[in-house]
């Protein structure tokens, strides 16, 4: 029997239709607009390079990963995952990101992102942007500090924004005395849920933090408080009462038992009420949260799973591609063509 040639008006159907297939199933990706392996042909050893790097200023100092992990989330919350966090003032722009309350001066890793950025543009000049680049390093921070038990892929493909604001640092990073209401509203602003919250809090299980952040409501007898007072009289004799205004703002570690290890720890810390912070100690203060910090901290493997998909999710936030964005030659810095 003979097959009958195609006309050309089906062939042009044909062809619109496997586009828009082509299309439909790029975006129903769960990473869309992002890729996996987004550099394999572009900079092939782009995620060795980063991974190499984070992998020695872990060993040299664990605080090192503790700071990139942070430095994700306060990018991403702010502006999207565009690296607007990195840029630095200039009389065009005198109070980016970086210069605000959230960021300064507690933020750290920026010298460490100047190193990666320097690796890459020797190894790929103009190709990978310092987006992926915190992406990428914050990847390689979990599963350093986490002994190999949090191990993810993260896509790529962002774009670095050329916008930076103090003020919007303010109005999107909640400080760590913000009650658990503000907290779920400032990740529901952001599509994170409110089980995205909790486990990505799980990040408070390495790093240190200034005396500043819990000593005016945690530590203040006029403040009720429900830390344990062991762990207060601890913190009083690393704090000074007043540590913003006299200057002195001393740092202690966020985690006393396992402070260098990304672990569930933090939970078992949350349920004995030895965390530092009331956006720690707030996780108990409703029956869906106080039921997530109970699995985490009593299921192995629990946690690492979730916080996986929870960083994965977090790096996606409101990213630019296209011709939203660009590839800065210097993370400090936007071009100028």
């Amino acid at each position: 029997m003979a097959i009958a040639a195609t006309s050309p008006k089906m062939s042009s159907v044909l062809a619109a239709l496997s586009l828009l297939l082509l299309a439909v199933a790029c975006q129903a990706s769960p990473y869309y607009p992002l890729e996996l392996g987004y550099y394999r042909y572009k900079c092939p050893q782009a995620e060795a390079i980063v991974k190499a790097i984070m992998e020695k200023a872990i060993a040299q100092n664990p605080g090192n990963g503790a700071g990139l992990i942070r430095m994700l989330f306060h990018d991403c919350f702010v502006e999207g995952c565009d690296a607007s966090v990195l840029l630095d003032p200039t009389p065009f722009s005198p109070t980016p990101e970086k210069t605000s309350p959230p960021n300064n001066p507690s933020l750290r890793g920026f010298e460490l992102i100047d190193a990666i950025k320097d690796a890459l543009e020797a190894a790929c000049p103009g190709v990978v942007s310092c987006a992926d680049i915190i992406a990428f390093a914050a990847r390689d921070a979990s599963y350093f500090l986490s002994g190999g038990k949090v191990r993810f892929d993260m896509p790529a493909g962002r774009l670095d924004g050329t916008f930076s604001n103090a003020s919007e640092s303010l109005k999107f990073l909640v400080p760590p005395t913000s009650n658990l209401s503000t907290l779920v509203s400032s990740f529901a602003v952001k599509g994170m849920s409110v089980e995205d919250l909790v486990v990505l809090s799980g990040a408070h299980t390495v790093g240190r933090s200034h005396c500043s952040s819990f000593v005016s409501d945690r530590l203040n007898a006029s403040v009720p408080s429900d830390i344990s007072p062991g762990l207060a009289g601890f913190l009083k004799s690393r704090c000074p009462a007043n540590p913003t205004s006299s200057g002195n703002d001393p740092t202690v570690m966020q985690d006393v038992v396992t402070p260098n290890a990304m672990d569930n720890q933090y939970y078992k810390n949350v349920l004995s009420h030895t965390v530092l912070f009331t956006s720690d100690a707030d996780l108990l203060t409703s029956a869906q949260t106080a039921k997530l910090v109970l699995d985490n901290a009593n299921i192995p493997g629990w946690w690492e799973d979730k916080f996986e998909k929870a960083m994965v999710k977090m790096a996606s936030i409101e990213v630019k591609t296209g011709y939203q964005g660009q590839v800065r030659k210097n993370c400090r810095a936007i071009n100028h063509y």
